[in-house]
């Protein structure tokens, strides 16, 4: 490509990594040349002569199986490449089974030089990722609301509790009292946000829920704890998921248990994903923003990499957004 260009290699090499002080002139003649011979430079040597790899690691505690089934991780990588992709910067995903190997993960990866930084998932109280990747200097954020003196910044919509409280005002409008909650894993932050939430929009009322039964996200536990719910004595009239995957097993559980959704039991569900709006009855659900979340995480983990873009600005809270799978206390009940 020298000779084409009439330069130097060491201009090709300032030309094409837009590095030394060379004219525009120059530079233009030499991409040219390039146009013209087909060439393309090597993402991986231009990596390594940068020490940049342009990629960000999302690691996900979650089955195969249970990832494959859940639109919400789907929603949140359209968010991130919609803001990486156009920078030149791909996403790596991982799955493990629980935080040891996600830790040892990040230290793999660091050590191979294979990321430039990471978005962390499922916040809980004792993480001890941030502290990891501040040791490794690994840039990070973290979705949702970190704990208290956390190294990573947190990244997600604001009034984590205020969308679980919208739907516990709107059940109580319809007459409901007998409640039950679905919540996730104990051990992470947004469930406790959420359950707190719900218990003191309830106790705010001088009511106490039917039952709050914690379970992980799979197909499987979102029949399983349904089926338990509706085998209680005083049945509940109304049941609140952690997330839309598994409100719409419990829409399934229930009817095929000969109980019609709204007119036996009212569904909320959390994540307003598509799924809900396919659904019949089409599913209420809390909005949280996915998308936008996704995105916000990518841009302030680009501007921790570097890179020179414009600030994430998250407004709003999550919202109640209320469609067919609620409806009136049943008569009788």
């Amino acid at each position: 490509m020298a000779a084409e260009a009439g330069v130097s290699t060491a201009t090709v090499s300032q030309a094409v990594n837009g590095t030394g002080r060379i004219s525009d002139a120059t530079r233009r003649r030499v991409l040219e040349a390039a146009t013209r011979l087909g060439w393309s430079p090597s993402a991986s040597a231009t990596a390594l002569r940068r020490a940049r790899t342009r990629t960000i690691a999302l690691v996900v505690r979650r089955p195969t199986d249970v990832l494959g089934a859940d639109p919400h991780f789907s929603e949140l990588i359209t968010g991130l490449e919609g803001e990486l992709s156009p920078r030149g910067y791909g996403l790596l995903l991982h799955l493990v089974a629980d935080m040891t190997q996600e830790s040892t993960l990040y230290e793999r990866l660091v050590a191979e030089g294979r990321i430039d930084g990471a978005v962390l998932t499922d916040a809980r109280a004792d993480d001890p990722r941030p502290r990891l990747l501040r040791g490794l200097g690994l840039p990070a954020v973290l979705l949702g609301a970190p704990a208290h003196g956390s190294a990573v910044p947190g990244v997600g919509l604001g009034q984590q509790g205020s969308g679980v409280r919208e739907a516990v005002a709107h059940l109580l409008e319809l007459g409901h009292t007998r409640v039950a909650y679905v919540a996730g894993p104990v051990e992470l932050l947004h469930t406790r946000l959420r359950r707190t939430a719900f218990e003191e929009a309830l106790a705010e009322r001088g009511l106490r829920p039917v039952a709050v039964r914690h379970t992980d996200f799979t197909e499987e536990a979102a029949v399983a704890v349904t089926k338990d719910l509706l085998a209680l004595p005083d049945r509940p009239t109304a049941l609140v998921f952690p997330n839309d995957s598994m409100a719409v097993c419990g829409i399934g559980t229930a009817q095929r248990a000969g109980l019609r959704v709204p007119g036996d039991l009212s569904v909320v569900g959390y994540d307003n994903l598509p799924l809900g709006r396919w659904l019949h009855p089409r599913l209420t659900t809390v909005d949280q923003q996915v998308q936008r979340v996704g995105a916000a995480a990518a841009l302030t983990l680009l501007a921790r990499c570097g890179e020179d873009v414009s600030p994430a600005v998250l407004d709003g809270r999550p919202r109640l957004v209320v469609r067919e799978s609620t409806g009136p206390l049943p008569t009788g009940a």
